[in-house]
């Protein structure tokens, strides 16, 4: 894959089922938000399973895949749980993007 990628998004998901109410999202934001590359984050919550992910936008590939492979693996390890992360190129998709309204290509 293309190291110059601009845009790179990166989906995870922990394996376990906990409700989102449970979850320490006020504590792990201020620690995510410190992460070299990332410039947002979108929480999610499984429906009817109550699996725990995100969808996260880096600036960078190298930065994505830092994270990827040397960051998230260790929150999942705190969990006790395994997980799945997903590294996909946002520039090749951009103008699909847009015409679908898409908040991360204004």
């Amino acid at each position: 894959m293309n190291k110059e990628i601009k845009k790179v998004f990166v989906y995870t998901e922990l394996q376990f089922s906990i409700p989102f109410e449970n979850v320490p999202w006020k504590e792990m934001n201020p620690n995510l938000l410190s992460i070299d590359g990332l410039v947002r984050k979108t929480w999610l919550s499984g429906i009817n399973s109550n699996s725990v992910g995100g969808f996260y936008e880096f600036d960078s590939l190298e930065k994505a895949e830092n994270f990827a492979w040397n960051i998230f693996p260790f929150e999942a390890k705190n969990f006790g749980v395994s997980f799945m992360t997903k590294i996909f190129n946002g520039d090749v998709v951009e103008e699909a993007s847009r015409g679908m309204k898409s908040p991360h290509y204004n």
